[in-house]
């Protein structure tokens, strides 16, 4: 009988929350604003767009946030104010959370996969060309190329735009992973026409669930918020001449947004040292590489992922998330590709094998921002006896 593994006691990416967080929710609390909406949203969104400016919003434009009760929310509200809806296609990596492709499928639009660069993890500039050449061809431009900031690294926005203008083609930025990340002076979420924040338990900053959706378009903020909040005409009755969605932040939700936003750069540091530590006790191990940023990139490190060779003298990560399991410890693979997912089995998809041997070989390490030290070489050591147990049995050691 297969022994039962021990309770988890160090997770993936779990809240990073302190006594700031505490004392805002209390406060909005005793407010009596328990109801969505109120002043923590209204600040939150203020606050996070002041973020993203000072970052380096996208050309220095202003930007303006809307806070929602998830990031697929802002997905879904994004398309819909683009116009995408059924007969369209929409161009999005296939190596993603479900959620990026699910939004496309919510308004009617069929996605278009593409592969990978293996390089930077990040949806390949060239199959985006090619997907959205053959379409332009055929008299029907794709309604829009939403892209993914992977583990928090950018996707190539200066290639993909230079695809995309020259056909009026917008550009929705899936940003869920990536707060946090600045690109030549620019904030991921400002780097295409529309961007969008995850706010889940496992993302660098949390509000348990949540979401905020971004642009540097005002009345296209104002038609967001209308649309998040059951669309209301401005009326002393409840009166619709839209379809309207309940999507908006809760007032409690914002304040622990707040507090969280306030350590955010914080938290960064403290990922980034995270990975360094993970590199400096495992990268010279032979079969081993990490998902690295491209210049430029200040990256929020929100998973360490590395792929395990198990040609190289290596172990394959299956082993080794066993082994950590076994110690109470998460550790994840990468994502499975959406075209190698059973939903999505008949989507059309340009794939050249990158992100399907990425999700082989692939693994997450724990990132949180609460790691400390001895956790990552506990980690580390667990890896590294795998690697070696690997080597060791492999007739090639001898």
């Amino acid at each position: 009988m297969t022994p039962t593994p021990p309770p988890l006691r160090i997770h993936l990416s779990p809240p990073d929350v302190g006594p700031t967080e505490r004392d805002l929710l209390l406060a909005a609390f005793d407010s009596n604003w328990i109801a969505p909406l109120g002043p923590h949203v209204d600040g939150f969104e203020d606050e996070l767009a002041a973020w993203l400016h000072a970052a380096g919003g996208r050309q220095g434009d202003p930007w303006h946030a809307v806070a929602l009760s998830s990031g697929t929310a802002g997905l879904h509200l994004a398309l819909l104010d683009l116009g995408v809806g059924p007969g369209d296609e929409v161009v999005t990596s296939t190596f993603t959370f479900a959620a990026t492709a699910n939004a496309i499928t919510y308004v009617g639009a069929a996605p278009v996969f593409v592969d990978v660069d293996p390089a930077t993890w990040q949806m390949d500039p060239d199959l985006v060309a090619e997907a959205v050449a053959a379409r332009v061809a055929a008299g029907r431009p794709p309604a829009a190329v939403l892209t993914v900031d992977l583990y928090g690294i950018a996707a190539d926005h200066d290639a993909i735009r230079a695809v995309c203008e020259p056909h009026g083609i917008p550009i929705i930025e899936d940003a869920a992973e990536a707060l946090g990340t600045v690109v030549h002076g620019r904030a991921a979420g400002t780097l295409g026409d529309v961007g969008v924040f995850s706010f889940n338990g496992n993302k660098i900053i949390t509000t348990s669930g949540g979401g905020m959706v971004v642009t540097p378009d005002a009345d296209r903020a104002d038609r967001l918020r209308f649309l998040a909040t059951q669309a209301r005409d401005p009326a002393p009755h409840y009166q619709h001449s839209v379809v309207g969605y309940n999507y908006r932040l809760s007032n409690l939700l914002a304040a622990v947004g707040r507090g969280q936003l306030a350590s955010l750069d914080a938290k960064v540091a403290r990922r980034q040292a995270v990975n360094a530590h993970y590199r400096e006790r495992l990268g010279a191990l032979p079969g081993v590489s990490f998902l690295t940023p491209p210049a430029g990139t200040s990256w929020n490190s929100w998973l360490t992922c590395m792929v395990v060779d198990p040609t190289a003298f290596g172990a394959d990560h299956d082993r080794i998330r066993a082994a950590l399991r076994a110690l109470g410890i998460e550790a994840r693979p990468l994502w499975k590709p959406m075209h190698l997912q059973p939903v999505f089995a008949e989507a059309e998809v340009l794939d050249r094998g990158i992100a399907a041997a990425l999700f082989a070989d692939g693994i997450c390490l724990p990132s949180g921002s609460s790691l400390v030290d001895d956790d990552v070489d506990e980690i580390a050591d667990v890896v590294a006896a795998q690697v070696g147990a690997g080597i060791a049995s492999d007739p090639r050691a001898d």
